[in-house]
């Protein structure tokens, strides 16, 4: 964009900004399957087969014990007839958020699709046999910072990090089984979970999956 037509605002730069480019897919919610696992499995194949960059991060929101919301991206470790779950230290601030309220809201976003994925719903902590597992299916390096356990808190030395780290590496090298304490696998078993379709007219396709006691009831919702 040539320097005269550069936006000069943010309000403008904001407006300006493309949204719902290119070719989006078709969703037809009367052919929803049964279960919300179904249909998100199938979105993030698709989301994949897209060339969707890192299509399995998500956004895990959560409250605090004084009420404030917070939110962070991170990875999602599995789909199940449980729910979805992903990972984290227990004394980090997700970890003892959800130690004081076991709940939270989980946000997928899929841009090149125009296609959001929103569940909200308790959250439980998985065996320590799950969680162990978890952990040592990580990367080496993943698993040093996680030993170092440290996530969140002030840094007065960047320096501490390497260092830190480069301890826990010498440790898992000498005993390669090691699980850190606290880390726990965590799975969310949604009581609503909305499937978002945007459309480039804003005729956005929105279909609630509902929990009832014989399973799954859906609903359609306004754009």
């Amino acid at each position: 964009m040539p320097a005269e037509q550069q936006p000069s605002t943010m309000r403008e730069l904001l407006r300006s900004l493309d949204v719902f480019s290119g070719d989006l897919p078709e969703f037809r919610p009367e052919a929803a399957p049964d279960t919300p696992q179904e249909l998100f499995t199938a979105w993030l194949t698709e989301a994949v087969a897209a060339n969707v960059r890192e299509p399995h991060a998500m956004t895990l929101s959560t409250v605090g014990k004084d009420g404030t919301p917070t939110a962070r991206v991170l990875l999602l470790k599995d789909v199940g007839a449980g729910g979805w779950s992903f990972a984290s230290h227990a004394a980090s601030p997700k970890g003892r958020d959800l130690a004081a309220a076991p709940a939270a809201a989980l946000t997928f976003y899929w841009p090149q699709q125009a296609r959001q994925v929103r569940l909200c719903g308790p959250v439980a902590p998985e065996s320590e046999e799950r969680s162990a597992q978890d952990f040592l299916a990580r990367s080496l390096g993943s698993r040093a910072e996680a030993l170092v356990g440290m996530q969140s808190r002030p840094l007065d030395d960047p320096k501490s990090v390497l260092a830190a780290t480069e301890e826990s590496l010498a440790r898992l090298e000498r005993e390669p089984d090691l699980v850190a304490e606290e880390w726990t696998l965590y799975t969310l078993s949604p009581n609503s979970i909305e499937f978002w379709q945007g459309d480039k007219q804003r005729k956005h396709i929105r279909l609630a999956y509902l929990r009832s006691d014989d399973g799954w009831t859906t609903q359609l919702l306004w754009p």
